[in-house]
This record gives structure tokens, sequence and C-alpha cells, in this order.
């Protein structure tokens, strides 16, 4: 079985020339990460929505989520993880944890994560105060910024030391950012338009770098194990194609070639990079003795 596969594989590759283009060099992306923080969001009390705005926001301009963490509202935890994503060096957001209740750990984790400490921010203060007095609506009690309850409120403009403002569009309370890492609140309607702001303003240089696409097809009665070898052979003779494969037991709802077990097979990246690797990915399922189904 394994010389069947590799007569496949390499009847495969004979059909199709590779040649490594000079015109498209294959180019390190800035990848971009989701941290999702919240005990709610692990007990399933509330579903995590951050992600797919994310992927939306990223896609409509030419980018793409490289990862995402879900993180309980844990000190320790919280702390490990932004060690972890501050010395990758990908852009991050992250979501939740930056009010002012005992629950809300992100901001002191921040800075403990980055060897420093939180203080104030002026632009921040000045955000808070005036969200005070609008919300105070001429009472002179609920205005007065020395009270206890709105002192507290100012914990939320307490940042690691060196960060910058995120704007809050929906009750001007901002988050924050600092190297490259971008703190907004959990409430989704606010998270959603400071990510937004956030990637016009600081990484509108990135949009649309690469002409990326991805192609499919499905392999009925499909067998991972089988068709791997040829995803691999393509992925190292393709530099910057990724192969992947979604397996179904089959949705009867849909019927037709979809009803029965198959896998949906396929290639992404750079659109410049992937004809010849298509071809051959076809060329190798077939030769395996596969039936193709293109994707409408």
């Amino acid at each position: 079985m394994a010389n069947e596969m590799n007569d496949a594989m390499n009847n495969a590759m004979k059909k199709v020339e590779i040649v490594e283009s000079k015109d498209t060099p294959v180019m390190a992306q800035r990848r971009f990460g989701l941290i999702v923080i919240g005990d709610e969001i692990l007990s399933g009390r509330r579903q995590d929505k951050h992600m797919s705005k994310l992927i939306e926001l990223l896609n409509e301009r030419g980018l793409s989520l490289a990862w995402a963490k879900y993180v309980a509202d844990d000190p320790e935890q919280i702390t490990a993880t932004l060690k972890d994503s501050f010395a990758s060096g990908d852009v991050v957001f992250s979501t939740g944890g930056i009010g002012a209740t005992p629950d809300d750990h992100t901001r002191q984790c921040a800075a403990l994560a980055l060897g420093t400490k939180t203080e104030l921010h002026p632009i921040a203060q000045e955000l808070i105060a005036g969200r005070i007095q609008s919300m105070a609506e001429g009472d002179p009690i609920k205005a007065d910024l020395n009270t206890p309850e709105n002192q507290h409120r100012f914990k939320m403009g307490e940042f690691p030391i060196g960060s910058e403002i995120i704007p809050n569009p929906y009750n001007q309370i901002p988050g924050f950012r600092i190297h490259e890492h971008h703190f907004v609140p959990g409430f989704p309607v606010m998270a959603a338009p400071m990510m937004a702001w956030c990637l016009d303003t600081h990484y509108k240089d990135l949009f649309h770098q690469e002409n990326w696409a991805e192609q499919s097809f499905i392999v009925p009665k499909g067998i991972e194990s089988t068709l791997t070898p040829l995803m691999e052979h393509i992925e190292a003779n393709f530099p910057g194609v990724k192969v992947f494969s979604l397996p179904s037991v089959g949705d009867t709802t849909r019927g037709g070639v979809y009803a029965q077990r198959h896998i949906e097979l396929g290639i992404k990246g750079n659109a410049n990079l992937l004809e010849s690797a298509w071809i051959a990915l076809r060329a190798g399922t077939q030769d395996l003795g596969y039936e193709i189904h293109d994707i409408s």
C-alpha cells in the first residue's frame, strides 16, 4: 500500500512542473492572536462572540487569525498567558477583565507580565470623569468625583506604565494597548468597534498585502491516513501553500455527496502559488483511486 501511495504522489508531481517563482517570494506575515478572558465563557454561561467578530474584521482587511486562547479569571493563568504572548511578537487582542470588580485582573496581570506597574492614565482619567459627569445628569452628589464610588471607577483607567488609550465609542471608558497587545472590554458591543479602530489606526500598512485564496473539493469516503502522505508531499513541494482536510461523518439533511462520509480536501495561501499545487492535489487524490466532487 505504501508503494502505491508513493507511486500516486510521484505520478501527480510529474504532471506538474514545480517552479520556485522569484516574483512571488514567500514572505513572513504578522500573526494575529486573540485571548478571551472570563469564567463565564469557560462555564458556558456566556457564548464567546469575540473570535468570530475578530475573524470577520481581519478577513475584511486581508488578514487572518493565527490563534486564540480562552483563559479563566485567574491571575496566575492570565499572567502566564500574557508573558507568552508578549514574548511571541504577535499582534494580540485581549477581551475581558479590564473593569474594576474583584474578578477583573487583566490590567494588573498585563503589568506583572511586563515587569512593570499600573498607573492612572491621564487621558483615561479625563474620559472617566466625563462619563461620571454625564451619567450624573446634574445631580451634584453623583457628579462629585471624590466620592468613594467615583474614586473606585477611576481604577478602570489604571493601565501598565507606557500604555496608550484605545477609545471606546460606546461609553467612553477606554481600553489600552501596549507592546502590540490591545486590551478591550468583554462586552462584544464595545469590543468590536475598538478592535476595528486598532486595526485601522495601527496596522493599515498590513492590509491586503497578500492575495489570499482557498480552494477545496469533496472526497467521498476519503480516509485521512491514506491522504496524509499526499498532503505532506504537496506542502513540502509548494512552499507557502497549506493543505487542509475537514472530515465529516455525513449530513443527511444536505443530501447528495454530503450525505455520506467524506472529506473536504483543499489548499490555502497566496493565490499566485496555488495553481500548480491545486493541480497536483487533485491528480494525486485521483491517482489514489478516489473520486473528486467540486464544490459549487
